[in-house]
């Protein structure tokens, strides 16, 4: 059974550990950026710490765009 959206997102590897105190944070937004990554901003739920990364689209990325243009149908 495939994973709903908010599972995936909710997964250890998508919260971070806070720095304070090591409590997993909460994802609170995610901002696209004009470079093709995304500025996503994480809470602490226990002592209200907040942490941001910019991380890189993977579906936007130059390696995802050589993949989709190389794609060709069978012969």
């Amino acid at each position: 059974m495939p994973l709903s959206l908010t599972e995936v997102m909710h997964s250890p590897i998508e919260r971070l550990l806070c720095a304070r105190c090591r409590t997993r944070m909460n994802l609170t937004s995610i901002a696209p950026r004009a470079d093709r990554s995304e500025k996503r901003t994480f809470e602490c739920p226990k002592c209200d710490f907040i942490d941001t990364k910019v991380v890189s689209d993977p579906l936007g990325s130059e390696a995802a765009d050589r993949l989709a243009y190389n794609i060709r149908p069978p012969a």
